[in-house]
């Protein structure tokens, strides 16, 4: 079948052509004049078309009069102008195929309003709706943005493994892979616990938490890499800002420092600023005018901002001489929270801000140690309203202190050997961030939950669909 989308046709390019159209109906209205309004909607863009359905047409009171919203169809045409308010053109049908009916007592997307936690529960069916549709359409064109910002930078796009026997994170907060019969498990006879030797791998695997240790690898061999792909945490948090499958984007850059990474960020989140308001502009204009009102200015202002830099040290003195507004109160040492971060960001400084050298008992192992021997060389990057977008650093390219690093958080250097041959075998300064993809868009697009901007959302106890 070839069709024309919706957002071509709307262009006005065709005006006065003969288009084939498909999609779904929205609405039905008739008119005692003998035909039928029909509204088309085939996702390509926020707005329907107008389609009319005249009595002459063959399956018109057979077919055309049982239409009901969320019924599928094919119409040929001539495109014209449209004398209606609202509309540019409309299409008047020469014929229309009917591809398939919708019961409109059994259809839940009427033309009632319908909650979002309503439409959670109807996931396979919620991208009909409009809010739903421009999700879908503004996290295409962030992904698109993506690579195309690294693509431009020849980043090499990196795949990373879903399944690991790695623990980025060291937190142990991992989904669980196995083979094994969970009726029957083998165990060793000394020490009675599992035997994974029996198990597909032959050791104990999980879903990934990140594919940074990987990256690493290629990064340390190809220069300038990035995943973007997905990751799962078996994290028991039910709040509107985590998911148990989420997509992050981690680049990684070889011969490159804190300083490097931190100015590659500032370029990524600029990029996907400007692109989503170049290219969805219908859509964002949707999510001010009923999602975040001052939506489009916060996108424009980010698009062009400067980030402000500051210590870890000095973000903890600024909040201290504030204590007074924090559930939390802040002093050097603990993890900032997110009331903290958006302090910082909406504020002290109104804008972006860039947290750099943290203490070291709260980063990960992997990232190096600074010489004062009580930071690491890391950051986050807060925005106003979310607090922290973007956690990265530089990592550790000394074998003997990664080891250390290692043990002081509770694991082996055996376990991670390969990670330790990068710093055995020509050791490079590398540093990279990770960036959680539903975050951005959620930011991007005012919507509340992060349940809301990913087509199937994975939380604890629902993993419908």
């Amino acid at each position: 079948m070839k069709r024309t989308s919706v957002r071509e046709i709307l262009s006005g390019e065709l005006l006065g052509k003969k288009v084939t159209v498909a999609g779904w109906i929205r609405t039905r209205r008739d008119s005692k004049g003998g035909f039928s309004f029909l509204e088309l909607n085939d996702g390509s863009c926020l707005k329907n078309l107008q389609i009319i359905a005249q009595e002459q047409l063959s399956n018109y009171r057979s077919e055309l009069l049982k239409l009901h919203p969320g019924a599928s169809i094919v119409a040929e045409g001539s495109l014209l102008e449209s004398p209606a308010a609202g509309q540019s053109f409309e299409l008047k049908a020469d014929s229309i195929r009917v591809l398939g009916f919708c019961e409109p007592l059994e259809y839940p997307l009427g033309k009632s309003r319908i909650s979002f936690e309503r439409l959670r529960e109807l996931a396979h069916l919620r991208a009909r709706t409009n809010t739903f549709g421009a999700v879908a359409r503004l996290r295409n064109v962030l992904s698109d943005a993506t690579h195309q910002f690294f693509q431009s930078r020849d980043f090499l796009y990196f795949h990373a493994p879903i399944i690991t026997s790695s623990d980025c994170e060291g937190a142990g907060e991992m989904f669980q892979v196995t083979h094994l019969d969970l009726e029957n498990l083998p165990r060793d006879p000394e020490s009675g616990k599992i035997d994974y030797k029996q198990d597909f791998f032959g050791k104990a695997t999980k879903l990934t938490v990140s594919g940074q240790l990987e990256a690493e690898t290629y990064a340390c061999a190809l220069g300038n890499v990035y995943t973007f792909g997905p990751t799962f945490r078996a994290e028991n948090s039910n709040t509107a800002r985590h998911l148990a499958e989420f997509w992050m984007i981690e680049p990684e850059m070889a011969f490159a420092d804190l300083g490097d990474i931190a100015a590659l960020a500032e370029d990524y989140l600029r990029h996907l600023f400007q692109e989503a308001l170049k290219r969805c502009p219908e859509d964002l204009k949707f999510f001010n005018d009923r999602i975040e009102k001052g939506l489009l200015d916060k996108l424009e202002s980010l698009a062009e901002a400067k980030f402000t830099r500051l210590s870890y040290t000095e973000a903890i003195k600024l909040l201290e001489k504030n204590s007074d507004k924090f559930s939390f109160k802040p002093h050097w040492g603990i993890d900032l929270q997110s009331e903290h971060e958006r302090y910082l960001a909406e504020q002290l400084f109104k804008g972006p801000v860039i947290v750099m050298d943290y203490p070291k008992e709260i980063k990960a192992f992997y990232m190096r140690l600074n010489d004062d021997n009580k930071t690491v060389a890391a950051m986050d990057v807060l925005l106003p309203q979310v607090g922290e977008i973007i956690g990265g650093s530089q990592r550790e390219e000394r074998l003997a202190l990664l080891e250390t690093r290692i043990i002081e958080a509770g694991m082996q250097p055996a376990d991670y050997w390969w990670y330790c041959d990068l710093r055995r075998f020509g050791s490079v300064p590398h540093a990279g961030f990770g960036l959680g993809f539903e975050r951005m868009v959620r930011f991007c697009s005012g919507m509340a939950n992060i349940r809301d901007v990913i087509p199937f959302p994975r939380t604890p106890q629902s993993a419908e669909f």
